[in-house]
């Protein structure tokens, strides 16, 4: 997908509560391996293509449907990259895993965010082996489909990044990418492209300033992790409050 100087595509919203201070989206440390897998399905029915924008989590309590974000992360890297991408997919390792959850499915008595695996690789946790009876041979706790990993992060080794779960707090509006997304360090298309939206990606919109004109508005609004998108591409919104 090309990606234009400010964004690809547009972004519909529904309303949500905004961000509680005592209830921010949960977030957790872990190690990221890239999918691959072009052509074959993903656990809700994507056909996975090259260059693909998603991630996979190891249970189905954090997956979107298909062509759905309700389940959504904001994925960065050490290199402050970040990138916004729907759960398509289960895994790695385990497929009951939900470490996010302090009443996860199983694996009970582990640290709320840590995943089985990472747990099995280091501290030889059930015995070095996921709930399969595999050997666990690295830590990861989320998988990253090509176009997430390349373009999203620009990784070029499996690495760790910061995983933050959306879902699991309250935002001031939830913007959904209709197609790739440019994530911006500022109000404006003179400031850094510093990550990427996924299609179908739910975007927390925290606040609103004044920036670039954009078409026939100089509104930006801004994402709870720190990246600016114009809305002259945000349609169907409660506006958030001001910066």
């Amino acid at each position: 997908m090309k990606l234009a100087s400010v964004l690809v595509g547009v972004i519909t919203v529904a309303p949500t509560p905004a961000f509680a201070a005592d209830d921010p989206p949960f977030q957790s440390r872990v190690y990221a391996t890239r999918e691959g897998l072009v052509g074959k399905n993903t656990a809700n029915g994507h056909v996975i293509t090259s260059h693909d924008h998603f991630v996979a989590l190891p249970s189905r309590r954090g997956l979107s449907a298909k062509g759905g974000g309700d389940r959504s992360v904001q994925v960065c890297s050490d290199n402050g990259r970040c990138e916004y991408a729907p759960v398509w997919d289960v895994g790695p390792w385990n497929t009951h895993d939900d470490y996010w959850n302090p009443d996860r499915q199983e694996w009970g008595d582990l640290p709320h965010g840590t995943p089985q695996a990472q747990a099995a690789y280091y501290d030889e946790y059930n015995a070095k082996k996921d709930e399969f009876g595999r050997t666990v041979d690295n830590p990861a706790g989320i998988d990253l489909a090509d176009g997430t990993f390349w373009d999203g992060l620009r990784l070029t080794n499996n690495a760790w990044v910061t995983v933050t779960f959306l879902w699991t707090g309250l935002s001031p509006g939830a913007g959904k990418a209709e197609t790739l997304l440019n994530l911006r360090s500022g109000p404006g298309t003179d400031h850094a492209v510093v990550g990427l939206a996924a299609p179908y990606a739910v975007l927390p919109l925290e606040c609103q300033t004044r920036g670039e004109q954009i078409g026939s508005t100089d509104r930006w609004d801004k994402l709870y992790g720190g990246q600016y998108v114009t809305h002259a591409y945000v349609t169907d919104q409660v506006e958030p409050p001001p910066c």
